[in-house]
């Protein structure tokens, strides 16, 4: 790796009109910026609603974006979304179905201006159908795909995970839908609508996951010795004891003071999944009797797979990570980017944090060639903040 290429940035020079909010949208224009876009965030006059019900989130979110308050209800606003049309390559929104058109920023209109112009529309249920107009969230469309039709874990009642699967599923289906359309464009010179609903993004997944079978073995995806396991000091640590081979070497590591592990039924996955009640038990109560320090120090002599569960802070600190160099600072604070390296080392680039709301309206107006008495006029007539 060369000294000019300590960062990735192949998307430098595209153009990015974001009209998300939440996560999905966000997600994947936080890709795009990071890979080295122009990302305008465009935000109602009182912001993106995760600035304050998720302001972590948000300030994760939308790294290396530029902010302008527009409040797209006011007549006002239709030449400032003409002038961002046409700068414009892509454009993303969040709102449910045909909000867009009536606030003035859906693809008919907005192709008007950029016939070239990538728009991609992220809803939950997506643009057509019976429940198009449905309300909801992540953990909604994770039910009504089948992702919480089965347990996570050996012996337990379905649970949520603390990630937002159908909202990060949507957002990274969305960039690659929108990078195919760019390379589309390229070839064609024609734009495209993109319609995803994240019901869709995560029956895609649960479907690679689980299949399509009526009659789907609701534990056939588990393993008693692949799970997660709290231990003396009330940490938890994970054992991922799924192939052959790591199950006989976790037997030789524990069997000096739990010989009971070494019972013929246990012998084969077949018999380790007709008795996995039992191992399950068996495993639960044996990684009690140790501290996470001594079973993670055992098992890495032994060559397993186990991980202690640590806080988003502290991965973000481990020694992997750091010499990875995914995780970089700026003004005090630290983001995890696109997570890619080219070309043996470079990573994307941080330049700067999240906007404050509106931060750079009157920069963006004038790259819009807005004069500056015009741009005085729309901060008087509340248009812009």
């Amino acid at each position: 790796m060369t000294a000019d290429r300590a960062h990735w940035q192949p998307l430098a020079g595209v153009r990015v009109l974001d009209f998300s909010v939440l996560l999905p949208g966000p997600l994947a224009t936080a890709v795009f910026a990071d890979l080295g876009a122009d990302v305008i965030k465009v935000e109602p006059p009182a912001g993106d609603a995760a600035r304050a019900v998720l302001p972590a989130m948000y300030r994760a979110a939308n790294r290396n974006k530029r902010s302008i308050a527009l409040d797209l209800k006011q007549a006002g606003s239709a030449e400032v979304v003409e002038r961002l049309a046409r700068w414009a390559d892509i454009a993303i929104e969040t709102f449910r179905p045909g909000v867009a058109a009536r606030l003035g920023v859906g693809y008919a209109t907005l192709a008007q201006h950029n016939p070239r112009l990538i728009y991609c529309s992220l809803s939950g249920y997506g643009q057509n159908g019976p429940w198009r107009d449905r309300p909801g969230h992540d953990l909604n469309y994770l039910a009504a795909a089948g992702g919480l039709a089965f347990a996570g874990q050996w012996g337990r009642q379905p649970a949520r995970s603390s990630l937002p699967i159908a909202d990060v599923a949507g957002g990274a289906f969305a960039a690659t839908a929108i990078l195919a359309a760019l390379h589309e464009v390229g070839r064609t010179g024609r734009g495209t609508e993109l319609d995803l609903g994240l019901l869709e993004a995560t029956l895609f997944c649960s479907a690679l996951r689980h299949g399509l079978d009526p009659d789907t073995d609701p534990s056939g995806h588990l393993f008693a010795a692949n799970d997660i396991f709290e231990t003396a000091d009330g940490q938890f640590i994970t054992l991922g004891l799924v192939e052959e081979h790591f199950w006989k070497n976790f037997r030789r590591g524990v069997r000096a003071f739990a010989p009971e592990v070494d019972a013929p039924r246990f012998d084969d996955n077949a018999g380790r999944r007709l008795h996995g009640d039992e191992l399950s038990r068996l495993l639960h109560n044996l990684l009690r009797t140790r501290d996470a320090a001594q079973w993670l120090e055992l098992f890495a002599a032994c060559d397993l797979p186990v991980e202690l569960c640590v806080t988003p802070a502290a991965a973000s600190a481990s020694e992997q990570v750091r010499a990875r160099g995914c995780a970089q600072a700026i003004d005090g604070e630290t983001f995890v980017l696109f997570p890619v390296r080219a070309d043996g080392g470079a990573v994307p680039a941080l330049r700067s944090a999240a906007p404050e709301l509106g931060e750079h309206s009157a920069q963006i107006l004038a790259q819009l060639e807005f004069g500056a008495d015009d741009i005085a006029a729309l901060q008087g007539a509340g248009v812009v903040r």
